[in-house]
């Protein structure tokens, strides 16, 4: 049983708080400033402009090298190593961050992008440089201290919205919107750095150490390809749109996805409060682990036909009351990857059972397929079908990796779980033994 009154679970319980309000509030920000500068900048604009956030972003994973995870529990198992694994985190994501302005360089050269949409991807992608101080969000986490670093990215964000504001205000060009971008990025890195010698720690005996190196990247290479599918998975649509069609439709389609994606939050908040029940029950017995599970596919499920249902119903209205009526062709759009939630809603939820039975390997091929098919359908549905073949292919790509589970042997009761929480039956709803 847990202690509520306990100091370990007040110090859990606070932390998961502070997070989850951050989470919400960012999300709501976010989506209000969204709005608000696309409806500033018209669809052509802001397509190119969210066309060089995923160019660069694709290429970002090289900046983080996976070490994330990794370095936050390495700090928990050692803590008297802080400074050395830090500090060679901190190195390795600089050399990382020099490789991503490389390649997106190089990158642009292969393109046919004119030299301001090269100027726009390039300030970008100058963010990865500062987005190396996140090494002390990791120390903050393994201390299990994440009011600091949500106040730091809280900060940021409300200066950077303010700045967007005043940009649309002033009626500024497009690249400053690009430099405001980068501004997040650099202030989240100072903010970083003032908690830290807040908390009367300093940057100065951070020290690089080769050995801890190659033992961090060993570790961290699979997370690097599969951080690298993920990001490719959800950027490369607006990529082939441009390429394909233009930044009109780019921009359309950008601020369906924005509004669609503005719930995926909420999975992954329950997900991370319910993972110590779902990995108890395993302890338990294996029918008390598998039916906290179907709760939990149900739970997904239906929380995302919830939200999918209404806004499909009113996306036309959505779009024109939001937006106005240059955007009306995303409506059509939002339509449709409103739906693909479920199947990210099952994708966290099945990502819980794929942790707790040690398939992270897994978890990453059904990913690399459902990239491998997004990418295939955004070919043949682009030319055809316009933007609305684009959602079609990340719907079907999303339910397709969610699928492939069906193909192992180790996950095919996952798969069966999953398709079950579609017709829920009343006794899996009423029972309740999830504590």
């Amino acid at each position: 049983m847990l202690d509520f009154r306990s100091q370990g679970f007040k110090r859990y319980f606070f932390n998961t708080a502070w997070i989850a309000a951050e989470n919400v509030i960012r999300m709501a920000v976010i989506l209000i400033v969204a709005v608000a500068v696309a409806r500033y900048l018209e669809p052509e604009r802001y397509g190119l402009l969210s066309y060089a956030v995923s160019f660069a972003a694709i290429f970002s994973v090289f900046a983080s090298l996976g070490l994330d995870t990794i370095v936050i529990r390495n700090l928990v198992q050692d803590p008297a190593g802080r400074d050395r694994l830090i500090g060679t985190a901190f190195c390795l994501k600089i050399i990382g961050a020099g490789l991503v302005l490389i390649m997106v360089f190089g990158a642009l050269q292969l393109t046919s992008n004119d030299r301001f949409t090269k100027i726009l991807v390039l300030i970008i992608a100058a963010g990865s440089v500062f987005q190396s101080f996140g090494v002390i969000d990791c120390y903050f986490k393994s201390q299990v201290l994440a009011r600091f670093i949500t106040l730091s990215r809280l900060c940021s964000l409300l200066i950077t919205s303010a700045v967007k504001f005043l940009l649309i205000i002033l009626k500024a060009p497009l690249i400053w919107f690009a430099c405001v971008t980068l501004l997040e990025t650099i202030l989240i890195a100072l903010f970083y750095v003032i908690v830290y010698h807040l908390q009367g720690l300093k940057i100065s005996p951070w020290r690089f150490d080769r050995q801890t190196a190659f033992k961090l990247l060993k570790d961290s290479w699979p997370l690097i390809l599969s951080s690298l599918a993920i990001m490719v998975y959800m950027r490369i649509d607006q990529i082939m749109i441009k390429s394909m069609l233009n930044n009109e439709a780019v921009g359309n389609y950008a601020v369906a996805v924005r509004l669609s994606e503005a719930w995926y939050f909420i999975p992954t908040a329950i997900s991370s409060s319910l993972l110590p029940a779902l990995q108890k029950a395993k302890q338990i017995s294996q029918e008390v682990y598998l039916h906290r599970f179907q709760v939990f596919f149900n739970l997904m499920t239906w929380m995302a036909i919830a939200i999918a249902l209404p806004t499909t119903l009113f996306s036309g209205y959505i779009i024109n009351i939001l937006l106005g009526p240059q955007y009306s062709t995303a409506g059509g759009v939002l339509a449709i990857n409103i739906w693909a939630g479920i199947f990210v809603f099952l994708g966290v939820a099945s990502s819980n059972f794929l942790l707790v039975e040690n398939l992270t390997k897994t978890d990453f091929m059904r990913t690399f397929i459902g990239c491998i098919v997004n990418v295939g359908l955004n070919f043949w549905w682009i030319p055809k079908f316009g933007i609305n073949g684009a959602a079609w292919a990340t719907l079907l790509s999303y339910a397709v990796a969610i699928f492939s589970l069906i193909f192992d042997s180790r996950t095919k009761h996952c798969f069966i779980m999953m398709v079950k929480s579609f017709i829920p039956t009343k006794g899996v709803w009423l029972q309740n033994d999830i504590n």
